[in-house]
């Protein structure tokens, strides 16, 4: 029973992206990081549940409130330490009143839990609601997304990606044979693989709500398994589609090449250069490596850390790149264009002016301004998965504060 709740689990979160393996890494490969200079990524389990509990898009409002910042105690997962040397957020002159109220309205409008204004290399703005603590963990969802995207920049930085222009097949040889066969890396990172898949969460027969099949069925296999399965509905790189299960295989094709899961490498590339001052969940898979496409929660100051990094082209303090030069610029443009200055990017959105962002359901952001040197986070538990209306009222604040000019 406890095998198959767990299993449950791991499902259950893949379906959310849309939303130990110890020193030897995935498939028995060896660490390729500095180990001896990281503290110890740990695997956690969390108390035996029933899996009814786990379905995590039913739980109402106050279970949401509640377990969006304690999902180590609902899911199984990696916990990576601290940054060694935090990188602190100075302190800056507070927003424009008009702009600081409408923030906080709109926080109560939204039922945001926290929210970040990082602007011109100070945080100018800092709130905290529905309980929640600067020292307290949120959610993520899909904002992960953008994380692994950063990890697969990182694998082509260190040489065990070759090329984003090389064919997916090379680092997942089990979707030979299958529609992803010609479809290249950057095709899967922009989503336009042509691949055919169904994100509707409504929908019981839906691939992403299948994703829980494929998981108890198949197990560490799942995903390869289920995606090698789908068939061809366009030509790679001319149609965008939305697919988390293209995300969940970002994830397995850095853990293959790298041979570490994403969370230890994530602290050797994201934690430690970015320096967070508070550890890192991250939600294991059925393969017992991490979710390319979902479920890692942070402080909400973290998040703005991972903002400030990318601004500064995912350098450490030092100086150290972690990803190619101009990675996130060619990242955060729109290799898929939706009208209106809008598109998608190697697992970002991309908005009009050169703004770029990551999403996740029920109101998780990182909005990022590099014109203005702007970074906007925002963590949430909206009563719905999705809001337009929500998100376009956070896009408009930080394009308010964008153009203030102070």
């Amino acid at each position: 029973m406890r095998l198959k709740t767990l299993a449950f689990a791991a499902a259950s979160a893949m379906v959310l992206s849309a939303c130990s393996l110890g020193a030897q890494g995935v498939d028995g490969v060896a660490d390729a990081g500095p180990a001896a200079q990281l503290g110890e990524v740990t695997l956690t389990q969390p108390p035996a549940r029933d899996p009814s509990e786990l379905q995590v898009l039913f739980w109402n409002d106050a279970e949401r409130s509640a377990r969006f910042r304690e999902m180590e105690n609902w899911f199984e997962g990696h916990e990576v330490p601290a940054s060694p040397q935090p990188i602190p957020l100075a302190e800056g002159e507070p927003l424009p009143a008009a702009i600081a109220q409408e923030i906080r309205d709109t926080m109560l409008k939204t039922n945001a839990a926290g929210v970040m204004v990082w602007h011109k290399g100070a945080v100018r703005f800092e709130d905290y609601a529905l309980g929640f603590t600067p020292d307290q963990r949120w959610t993520s969802f899909s904002v992960a997304k953008s994380f692994t995207s950063t990890l697969l920049g990182a694998a082509i930085a260190d040489g065990f990606i070759g090329d984003i222009e090389d064919p997916v097949t090379q680092y997942i040889p089990g979707l030979a044979g299958s529609a992803y066969d010609g479809v290249t890396v950057r095709q899967l990172a922009t989503m336009t693989s042509g691949v055919a898949w169904n994100e509707d969460y409504t929908d019981p027969d839906s691939d992403v709500a299948k994703t829980q099949e494929f998981a108890l069925k198949y197990g560490k296999n799942a995903i390869v398994e289920q995606m090698k399965a789908l068939d061809r509905a366009a030509e790679p790189g001319t149609v965008f589609s939305y697919k988390t299960g293209e995300t969940n295989l970002i994830g397995v094709l850095v853990e293959n090449a790298v041979g570490l899961s994403l969370a230890e490498y994530a602290q050797e590339k994201i934690v430690v250069p970015a320096g967070f001052e508070g550890g890192l969940f991250w939600m294991t898979d059925p393969r017992g490596g991490n979710i390319g496409g979902c479920c890692l929660s942070l402080r909400l100051a973290d998040y703005t850390r991972m903002g400030v990094f990318v601004l500064n082209d995912g350098k450490a303090a030092d100086g150290t790149a972690v990803v190619p030069q101009g990675w996130f610029a060619e990242a955060g443009a729109p290799a898929a264009k939706f009208g209106g200055g809008f598109g998608y990017g190697y697992q970002w959105w991309t908005y009009p002016g050169g703004s770029f962002g990551a999403q996740g359901i029920f109101g998780q952001s990182i909005t990022l301004v590099p014109s203005q040197d702007l970074v906007l986070t925002v963590v949430s538990n909206w009563p719905t998965a999705t809001s337009s209306e929500y998100r376009n009222a956070w896009g408009s604040i930080a394009g308010k504060i964008a153009a203030s000019g102070s």
